[in-house]
């Protein structure tokens, strides 16, 4: 099979378009054929050396969002056949132990992520469990299933499991172009929240408008924790989803009302954080949560959610596997909405 990856970090020109062996499945295993697969921000930060996950190793393929049809079942496989449309959960928790995936548990140290930490969905085709692969509906595009994974359940976990979010609460979510935030907030959405949204351009901000948002701030022009605050009559929202890090943190923290909750899910602005008032922090009861890794078990029910409903899946672009490196490269820029696409 085709399959693009890399030996070594650096830029663009690691990649390498070349023939690899296809996979073969385990016992409870299923090889799936790629129809697409979507680019998230990890894929570019892997490449470049800024961060590895542990258990990152070389040559590596990426592509932890994976849609297609499964063309090969491992011999103990009974509740998926060859020929079903399939979208893949990357997470490697609470995998078999006969699958050649087994191992990788470890929600807290090596956890196995397909795409992340081995190979996924930068290639033709891509090994999974069968235990961590879903139906799509007939109706649904395999670019739309594609879009799901990583975003979808980045931010149902943060929203809900870590961060408790109720209806009638008010969210204010940050970057609301990237993948995660308008995920973010159509789930807050449909959750019944009162969604605030900012991004850097107001282009973004109009666009955030057409998904559900109540109101938009372009976080480059205007304070945020003023937005917050104006929004709320001044008392505050209820909680804050972040993955920008260091950029907002502190306005984020200021947007807060009492017993607010930051909950943190990303870094894409910096690894560091200032908090800018300790006496505000106790003195208003604030909580800075750190959403941790999805559990198998939250994976199908938001699936199920997503598949029901009637959410919009914003693709911004999509590009051949071959063009892996535009792809990336526009990812780089932040000159998208939504989510990339590529399709080998």
């Amino acid at each position: 099979m085709k399959a693009m990856l890399y030996t070594e970090v650096g830029g663009p020109e690691v990649f390498q378009y070349i023939d690899v062996p296809d996979p073969e499945p385990g016992a409870v295993d299923v090889v799936v054929d790629v129809a697409a697969t979507s680019l998230n921000r990890l894929d570019l930060v892997q490449r470049n050396g800024w961060f590895q996950m542990p258990g990152f190793q070389f040559p590596h393929i990426a592509g932890m969002d994976v849609a297609g049809i499964v063309s090969a079942v491992g011999d103990a496989v009974t509740s998926v056949s060859v020929g079903d449309r399939v979208v893949v959960d990357p997470s490697l928790a609470g995998v078999a132990e006969d699958s050649k995936l087994a191992g990788r548990g470890d929600l807290y140290g090596e956890l196995g992520v397909i795409g992340a930490t081995v190979d996924g969905g930068y290639a033709e085709k891509c090994l999974a469990p069968a235990s961590h692969v879903y139906a799509i509906p007939d109706e649904m595009s395999f670019d739309h299933a594609a879009t799901f994974p990583t975003a979808y359940l980045t931010a149902a976990h943060a929203l809900f499991a870590v961060g408790g979010l109720k209806a009638g609460e008010t969210v204010m979510i940050h970057a609301a172009g990237s993948g995660v935030s308008t995920a973010a907030i159509q789930l807050a959405k449909n959750a019944g929240a009162t969604v605030l949204a900012t991004a850097g351009t107001d282009e973004k901000c109009e666009r955030a408008l057409t998904l559900g948002a109540d109101h938009v701030a372009n976080n480059r022009e205007v304070d945020v924790a003023g937005f917050a605050r104006e929004t709320t009559s001044g008392t505050g929202v209820n909680m804050v989803l972040d993955h920008v890090g260091t950029a907002l943190f502190g306005p984020s923290l200021f947007g807060l009302g009492v017993h607010g909750r930051l909950v943190n899910c990303g870094n894409s602005s910096g690894d560091e954080a200032t908090i800018p008032s300790l006496g505000y922090v106790f003195h208003s009861g604030i909580k800075i949560l750190g959403s941790d890794p999805y559990r198998p078990e939250e994976f199908g029910p938001v699936w199920d959610t997503f598949s029901e409903g009637s959410f919009e899946v914003p693709i911004d672009s999509t590009f051949d596997l071959a063009d892996a490196a535009a792809a990336q490269d526009k990812m780089m820029q932040s000159d998208f909405f939504g989510k990339i696409i590529l399709r080998p």
